[in-house]
């Protein structure tokens, strides 16, 4: 009899029709995977195989537009899921109602909630008696959830980072690891290949809270550095010192397989996956590991091979996420967060819908294609002043604005430092600003545009000041907003360095810093309009028609001694009216 190893994860849900969605699995053996719903909706799919594991992702159609049903999972005709004797209500699957048409009488279109954060190490065993970082916000999520489960919920989680941590062990995966191989040899306590990937995804999808929620809420998912090593693709030097190591080979496919598998394919809607060479391959072959080894390498080699970066649309709310780790051009003098093809495409499907033209011939008016434009990068667009100087100082230092040996000592300072966000890029960081200004001048520009981010181990709120942007300012409201970690260590140092940068003193030391380095003035200014936060904590957008709320939850313990709970730090919406 198959069992079921890892899962069921609740995908993508069909926003276009509501009657559509995809459920991930892994199971112990080859097997047909099966999801039945208790309306009679379900779907099956033919396991296949990675390195030995068996996969599938599960086509779900004949749902109940507006509705929500129950589903289980089943292995070759077996019942699997939910697990016996769970305390957990049932998965269920919840869809979209069909959307009024815009401007209709009475049309009151049902809020899109959108929960986001990063940085997640796996929290540790529930009969664990004390948790070091304290509670897990999506444990705790969970559970809020569980209780009471005909409440609001998320229509759709967004995961912007630092899923697992492939460098960052716990104790119990380096005893694993040690039965494994020597840990005295490189790379230590690191995971090494694919099968310690799986570890990492065992030990973080299989905590029952975590489990249940990735089962009834669906997910979206991109990779930050930690899903393969800390500062991933800093710099070409970084490259080639990590190419030159005998394990970093082995490393960088299996993270990115494991990627692939794990998180990747789930972001697609069926018919992406239809058309997705890769995907027909793997499941035609009996083992679809080298096919997948070869793509991954490919994908290494050329940051322009594929596209990690996707697009959901949920009604008139649109996500973009975009991949800012493996899609880097690091060649010194040509250094770039995105290709040029990758830039173009962001813009692309940004623009999709508002009527904006690359030139003068713009129309003047339009319905426009969509309210909100959530623009999902893993790494903060507005850091906070004194670092993002440091950065921009670092990149024209780097680049020999003042010299070889200057040069030297700045490559050294990024690597240490993690110097590697959009202000890295200056080029780029211009690029993005641009595409944002150019979507929210747009004749039919969205109501909103927030860049969603995370990685930074703080939560604020920042909004531009266009005034010195040459181009008119946008219509649109933007912010920035960023939440991590979802669970990970807060040092002091973090809260001192970060609050530092938000200061006036902080932007003193970043302008002498932008001198030296011979940095022109920054085009584009922000200021902080909430934050910093520092906790396990998540942002929480609901959208509804052309409004926006923003609230920021952080995970507490119960002074009752009832577990851990949710606490809003923020309620705010664009207006700028908060709530206490």
């Amino acid at each position: 009899m198959a069992g079921l190893r890892l899962g069921p994860l609740l995908r993508h849900v069909d926003w276009e029709t509501g009657t559509g969605a995809t459920v991930w699995v892994e199971a112990d053996r080859p097997c047909e995977a099966e999801v039945r719903c208790a309306d009679g909706a379900g779907g099956t799919a033919r396991t296949w195989q990675i390195a030995g594991h068996h996969y599938a992702l599960i086509p779900v159609t004949g749902l109940r537009p507006g509705g929500e049903t129950a589903y289980r999972v089943l292995l070759d005709g077996e019942q699997v899921w939910p697990l016996p004797g769970s305390s957990f209500p049932d998965s269920t699957i919840r869809t979209p109602a069909p959307a009024p048409a815009p401007g209709a009488d009475g049309a009151n279109p049902a809020p899109v909630r959108v929960a986001f954060g990063s940085c997640r190490w796996a929290a540790p065993p529930s009969d664990a008696s004390h948790d070091p970082v304290g509670p897990d916000a999506l444990d705790t999520l969970a559970q809020a959830l569980a209780r009471a489960p005909q409440a609001p919920r998320p229509d759709v989680l967004v995961l912007l980072g630092d899923q697992v941590y492939a460098d960052e062990t716990s104790a119990e995966t380096r005893r694993w690891l040690a039965e494994r191989r020597d840990l005295s040899e490189p790379p230590g306590e690191q995971v090494a290949d694919y099968e310690e990937y799986t570890r990492l995804y065992y030990e973080s999808w299989l905590d029952p809270e975590v489990r249940w929620l990735l089962s009834t809420v669906p997910s979206c998912m991109i990779f930050d550095d930690h899903d393969v090593i800390d500062d991933w693709n800093t710099s070409e030097a970084w490259q080639r010192r990590m190419r030159a190591t005998p394990w970093w080979r082995e490393r960088i496919l299996s993270g990115l397989m494991s990627y692939w598998v794990h998180q990747h394919l789930g972001n697609l809607s069926p018919a992406e996956l239809a058309a997705d060479p890769l995907y027909a391959e793997v499941r035609a072959a009996e083992d679809g590991t080298g096919a997948l080894r070869e793509f991954a390498a490919r994908a290494d080699a050329d940051p322009g091979y594929t596209r990690w970066s996707y697009r959901r649309d949920f009604g008139r709310t649109r996500l973009l996420m975009v991949d800012t780790r493996a899609a880097r051009v690091l060649e010194e003098g040509r250094r770039a967060m995105l290709t040029d093809k990758e830039l173009a495409w962001v813009r692309e499907q940004a623009m999709e819908g508002t009527g904006g033209f690359p030139g003068p011939e713009a129309p003047e008016t339009s319905s426009g294609g969509y309210d909100h434009l959530l623009l999902g990068t893993s790494l903060p667009w507005l850091l906070p002043h004194f670092v993002h100087d440091v950065e921009a100082w670092n990149a024209s230092v780097c680049g020999g604005r003042r010299g070889g040996r200057w040069a030297r000592i700045a490559e050294d300072l990024r690597q240490r430092g993690d110097l590697e966000h959009w202000a890295a890029f200056p080029e780029s960081f211009d690029a993005l600003t641009d595409t944002i200004a150019a979507v929210g001048g747009a004749p039919g520009a969205p109501a909103t545009i927030s860049v969603l981010s995370g990685d930074v181990h703080h939560a604020y709120v920042a909004t531009p000041d266009w005034s010195r942007w040459p181009s008119p300012p946008p219509r649109s409201q933007v912010r920035q907003l960023t939440c991590s970690p979802v669970h990970n260590s807060i040092y002091a140092s973090i809260r001192l360095g970060f609050r530092f940068g938000w200061s006036a003193a902080g932007r003193a030391l970043g302008r002498a810093f932008r001198r030296h380095g011979r940095v022109p003035h920054p085009r584009l200014s922000w200021h902080k309009t909430g934050g910093p936060w520092f906790g396990n904590q998540l942002m929480t957008l609901t959208l509804r028609g052309r409004t926006a709320h923003l609230r920021l939850d952080q995970a507490q313990s119960d002074p009752a001694g009832g577990g851990a709970r949710l606490v809003a730090a923020l309620e705010t919406d664009w207006a700028g009216q908060s709530t206490p």
